[in-house]
């Protein structure tokens, strides 16, 4: 398997944890935990943008692991 192709899916995992990082909000780490945020309210501006990327990065990481499976040895 490729060396690059593994070097871009562990940097892409490390931005895509960055990502889902930066989508808590209201109780910081506790989100991780499952603490439940008391108001619903739609996605605006950054959080909407970062939400969109998110899904990008998790599509570019499943076709990665798809290629690098696929891949001969």
């Amino acid at each position: 398997m490729p060396t690059y192709l593994c070097v871009a899916q562990m940097s892409l995992s490390i931005v895509l944890i960055i990502t889902i990082f930066f989508q808590l909000h209201g109780g910081g780490f506790g989100g991780i935990f499952g603490q439940a945020d008391s108001v619903y309210r739609s996605r605006r501006g950054l959080e909407k943008t970062l939400l969109r990327l998110t899904i990008v990065l998790v599509v570019i990481f499943i076709v990665l692991a798809v290629f690098i499976a696929k891949s001969p040895t």
